[in-house]
């Protein structure tokens, strides 16, 4: 019995599909170096020897089909690649095969079919071709009632994508919506949306700020409450000062139009992501060496 753990690390090693990776593990009895090796010969391995490497730079882009969006974020390893024409066609077609498929998963996805056979056997191919790796690192699609209305706002030419949706409000305050959270990053919608644990992990830090202060106990408890405020204004979407009318927050302005904020999805290109740091005068020593 092969594991998904190991099928898992063969796929990172090689990037090849999830089925031809299990029957490479079988082919060589669950030997990963064989496997790989197995996978080169067969051809399907074209894009290995760059699987160490850091794709960090890349696109967010989102399609609207519908009552159907997608919004999903493909790395490159350098932002010349990613406005390279043969990637942002390879970008489309990942966006138009899982707009019209039910794939949940990066996993899910990677295996639907394209012309290429696979989406995942797009990506390799586009490796060997292009010369960098590239990667599909996450997506998310969302389907809207008749009553809702989706957002879209795309930044600094795909550095960051932004989706939203509202109910009983038109489009124009859903890319409203979407801009404002392009500009301030909130990282959740509502107050409720906020972990208990981020909750209590950052009380606990003012606590200790407020003691560090000298306040009494009692006093830096109630020092929290307030502080506790400011922090959700900063991380949730409908507490924030409205970029284009400070004197309203993101809740009040869609509710003013008429509606409510159902969901808001973000996506900045590399973001958690280590990147890489090139040294141009080191490389040109060594080149001069």
């Amino acid at each position: 019995m092969i594991s998904a753990s190991l099928v898992k690390e063969l796929r990172e090693k090689t990037g090849a599909g999830m089925m031809d990776c299990k029957k490479a593990l079988e082919a060589t009895n669950a030997d990963l170096d064989a496997a790989v090796d197995w996978l080169r010969e067969k051809g399907i391995s074209k894009a290995a020897k760059k699987a160490d490497r850091i794709a960090a730079e890349g696109l967010a882009a989102i399609l609207i089909k519908g009552n159907d969006a997608v919004i999903l974020e493909v790395n490159s390893e350098t932002d010349f690649v990613a406005k390279n024409e043969e990637f942002t066609n390879m970008v489309q077609t990942l966006l138009e095969t899982i707009i019209e498929s039910n794939a949940k998963t990066v996993e899910e996805a990677l295996e639907l079919s394209c012309e290429d056979g696979t989406l995942n056997d797009l990506i390799v191919n586009k490796t060997a071709k292009i010369g960098e790796k590239l990667s599909l690192r996450r997506f998310e699609k969302v389907t809207k009632a008749d009553n809702e209305s989706f957002g879209e706002y795309i930044h600094m030419g795909g550095k960051i994508a932004v989706l939203t949706l509202v109910e009983n409000a038109d489009q124009n305050v859903a890319k409203d919506v979407a801009m404002h959270a392009a500009a301030m990053r909130p990282q959740y919608v509502k107050i409720e949306d906020v972990p208990a644990e981020v909750v209590e992990k950052e009380k606990e830090v003012l606590t200790e700020q407020a003691m560090n202060e000298g306040k009494p106990k009692e006093i830096a408890e109630k020092m929290v409450q307030g502080r506790i405020q400011k922090f959700f204004k900063e991380i949730c979407l409908e507490e924030q000062p409205f970029v284009k009318d400070g004197d309203v927050t993101v809740k009040a302005f869609v509710k003013n139009n008429g509606g409510e904020i159902k969901k808001m999805i973000r996506f900045e290109v590399g973001e958690g992501m280590q990147k890489r740091e090139e040294n141009f005068a080191e490389e040109v020593a060594k080149q001069m060496k």
